[in-house]
């Protein structure tokens, strides 16, 4: 399924969204402020989370002032995490593209996801609307929250509830702010921002278990870095809590919880024998049921072009391929 099936639609108010974006570094601030946006702005991306928010306010006839606001609010916070995330992994690439801390110092970079940080809550604010703002700061919190924890309590931890904790706070916490924020701009109506709100969360969820399938199975030239990094950094994604659960007595499997990941031949060894089990589609077969349940949420809503494009993208998380 092609991506730009549900992309189209929203192609003229994605380029407002970048405009607005750009906007944020005016000329009072520091000249490598604007660089560094230019940079990030370069590395691409497909500009999803935005488009689910700006594909959810259409159908509900928000006004388009605020979606593109709010579109913008949205990746300017989702970058500012990954300009912190790179430095904390210490990632010289994304997208085959050198990081910003590859040729900045830390605290240069920690300062300007700090700045990205404070221009996205200003957008938010933009909207003129509290719960919106209450909505994006406890996002933020939750976003915060799950770094730490998987920096102090995640290495070679096997266990699903750590997992799904981990990636809603990772990924699905961004998809649901979006999807709730677009969805508390065009409707007064609770059942609908719900539904709005459990549309975001499983297709965020969905991704994100598609993307540790990808560490997996990708093209390493494509995905642009090793296959099998997470297990490499003592991350326990769901392939692998798979492929535990079936191999419970296997020595690479128990060496885990002790820092067996730390011995790179024994985690290669781990990433060959889950290849060629059966927990990959296992993986794929929950990001499916998650898909399910994000189309389940969108059958009360009327009938419109906006409606078939959210379907679309749904469907596209689960097939993509890297």
């Amino acid at each position: 399924m092609s991506a730009t099936t549900f992309f189209t639609s929203v192609q003229d108010q994605l380029h407002f969204v970048e405009q607005r974006i750009r906007e944020q570094v005016g000329d009072e601030q520091h000249p490598g402020l604007r660089s560094a946006l230019e940079h990030l702005l370069s590395a691409g991306g497909k500009r999803i989370r935005p488009t689910l928010g700006l594909l959810v306010g259409n159908m509900l006839g928000a006004p388009e002032e605020k979606l593109i606001t709010l579109g913008a609010s949205v990746e300017l916070l989702h970058t500012a995490t990954l300009v912190h995330d790179d430095l904390i992994d210490g990632a010289l690439l994304r997208r085959g593209i050198p990081t910003l801390n590859a040729g900045w110092s830390p605290a240069a970079t920690v300062l300007t996801g700090d700045f990205l940080f404070a221009r996205a809550a200003k957008l938010a604010a933009e909207t003129d609307y509290l719960p919106l703002m209450k909505l994006f700061s406890e996002t933020l919190a939750t976003i915060v929250n799950g770094e730490l924890t998987q920096m102090f309590s995640a290495h070679g931890v096997i266990d699903r509830n750590n997992y799904y904790n981990r990636i809603y706070a990772k990924t699905a916490s961004l998809f649901e702010m979006s999807a709730l924020a677009a969805a508390m701009v065009g409707t007064e109506d609770e059942i609908v921002r719900g539904a709005m709100k459990t549309f975001g969360y499983e297709v965020g969820m969905a991704f994100q278990i598609v993307d540790d399938i990808l560490d997996f199975t990708g093209d390493q030239t494509k995905v642009g870095k090793p296959i099998g990094s997470d297990l490499l950094n003592g991350l326990v994604t769901l392939p692998a809590i798979y492929f535990a659960e079936s191999n419970r007595l296997d020595e690479d499997v128990l060496s885990l919880p002790a820092g067996g990941w730390k011995d790179t031949a024994r985690v290669q060894r781990l990433v060959y024998a889950i290849r060629q089990s059966d927990a990959i589609e296992q993986a794929m077969d929950e990001a499916r049921g998650a898909i399910s349940r994000a189309l389940g949420a969108l059958e009360e809503s009327p009938a419109s072009p906006e409606k078939d494009a959210l379907e679309d993208l749904a469907k596209f998380i689960v097939d993509r391929k890297i």
